[in-house]
Order: C-alpha cells, then sequence, then structure tokens
C-alpha cells in the first residue's frame, strides 16, 4: 500500500514539467544551488499551483519541520482517498447484488406466468 501512495502522491510532480516536491522544498530551505534556484524562479513565474506551494511552505516559521509535516499530510490524504475508493467499491457491490436480485425476481414472476398460462390456458 505504501508504494501506491508514493505514486498517487508524487504524479501530480513527474507527470508535469513543474519541480520535484524535495526541489520546491529544497527552494524554500535556501539549499539550491544559485542556478537551480533560478530555474526554480524562472518556473514560479510562470506556475500558479507551484507558487502556491512555495507560498504555503514558505508560511512555516520553521521550515526544518516542514518534511515531518508533509508526510503527516500524506498520509492523512491518503488515508482519506483509500476509504474513499473502498466506500465507492461497496456501493457498487451493493448496486449489483440489487440489479442481481430485481432479475432473479423477474425471471421468478416470468417463469409464474409461463407455467401459469401453460397450465391454464385461455378460454
Amino acid at each position: 500500500m505504501d508504494d501506491f501512495m508514493n505514486d498517487a502522491y508524487n504524479d501530480l510532480f513527474t507527470t508535469t514539467q513543474c519541480p520535484s516536491q524535495q526541489e520546491l522544498l529544497d527552494y524554500v530551505q535556501g539549499k539550491l544551488s544559485a542556478e537551480k534556484q533560478h530555474e526554480v524562479e524562472l518556473h514560479l513565474s510562470d506556475c500558479e499551483l507551484c507558487s502556491e506551494a512555495v507560498e504555503g511552505l514558505s508560511a512555516f516559521e520553521k521550515k526544518e519541520i516542514i518534511p515531518v509535516y508533509l508526510r503527516q499530510m500524506k498520509w492523512q490524504m491518503m488515508k482519506k482517498l483509500k476509504s474513499r475508493k473502498q466506500k465507492k467499491d461497496q456501493i457498487a457491490g451493493h448496486t449489483q447484488l440489487a440489479i442481481i436480485c430485481i432479475i432473479i425476481l423477474f425471471m421468478l414472476l416470468a417463469a409464474f406466468w409461463a407455467f401459469h398460462f401453460v397450465t391454464h390456458p385461455a378460454r
């Protein structure tokens, strides 16, 4: 399950041209080289999503604690997503069961009427 959560969570950063989560964190913590910092700043000028992410990360006073918060948020988000998926799957299963029951009832009703008309022909 942990691999699923990592893949799903990091998908946003790997399927776009955006800097990785770690690069944005390093940018906020001032750990990037001048060249890489310039690249990130150029990207931030064009990407609203990353700009807002950096703005949110910058709001933390103790920037060294950010990775802990990110892991906690990631775990909570993945738990909610898994819970929603399980509920959705459960509803789908109940719906299929209800449809099967209705089909069986209609088949029994049709069999009853067919038997009734065969054994008691109209006069």
